[in-house]
């Protein structure tokens, strides 16, 4: 007599995409860090809760450099789940891991790879290959047909948001690119994640917070006498503006 077999469980993988932020130090470090303490006495839970990449890709630092920011960091309650532009070697040190290319984990043995593809990326096609190449397909809005409540969030990273009503304080929304809303703007709206000339609308500015293209004004930095107009907001250079549109 044969024992029953017992079924198997499969192993279960599931692609998911996650949002972080990036930040990234400008020299002089001292300062950079004076400025992000005034920051965070304006916002105080702007990082709470949030995964944070920091991006080294610009300023370079040595690794002893790295590991004091990093703890600089950690006392500030800022946790760095990567670091993109740094040495793959760094994770031997208890360091968090790299990133390249937006966010993909590189090790020692993926890094051939990862300079495959990036060799294949430099490579363009010929002319004749770029008039038979299909068009990209259009950006796609995201409509929201009602008032985004306290805690909500939104991320649509392929084109615009738009809320046909408020969003309530406590409620985010992330987009490739802009943002309108056609009520009150309450809670935080980033836009530009994935183009730079994006621009944010609302009938009436109450917002904890307003970035474009990671470029970011708390409550505290907008003009007191714009509060409860309509207003579009806009990249000028390195600042954000924001002028009346009654």
């Amino acid at each position: 007599m044969t024992a029953a077999a017992r079924p198997r469980h499969s192993i279960r993988f599931h692609s998911r995409s996650f949002h972080a932020m990036a930040l990234a130090p400008q020299a002089p470090l001292p300062e950079w860090l004076a400025d992000l303490d005034s920051w965070l006495e304006r916002s105080p839970g702007f990082f709470v809760g949030r995964p944070i990449v920091l991006d080294l890709s610009v300023l370079k630092l040595e690794k002893s450099e790295v590991v004091e920011l990093t703890k600089s960091l950690f006392d500030r309650n800022i946790l760095i789940m990567g670091i993109e532009g740094g040495d793959p070697g760094w994770r031997e040190f208890g360091m968090p891991p790299p990133f390249v290319g937006g966010g993909r984990y590189v090790n020692e043995t993926a890094k051939a790879s990862v300079d495959s593809l990036a060799k294949a990326i430099e490579e363009r096609p010929t002319q004749e290959e770029a008039k038979t190449a299909p068009s990209p397909a259009p950006a796609r809005a995201l409509l929201l047909e009602t008032p985004l409540r306290s805690g909500q969030y939104i991320e649509h990273l392929d084109g615009d948001v738009i809320v046909v009503g408020s969003v309530a304080s406590g409620a985010e929304i992330v987009a490739g690119g802009s943002i309108h809303v056609y009520g009150a703007l309450r809670g935080r709206a980033i836009a530009g994640a994935s183009e730079a000339r994006a621009r944010i609308f609302c009938r009436k500015l109450e917002a904890e917070l307003l970035a474009i293209d990671g470029l970011y004004m708390t409550a505290d930095d907008m003009d007191a006498q714009l509060r409860g107009r309509a207003v579009q907001v806009r990249l000028d250079g390195d600042s954000l503006m924001i002028s009346a549109q009654d």
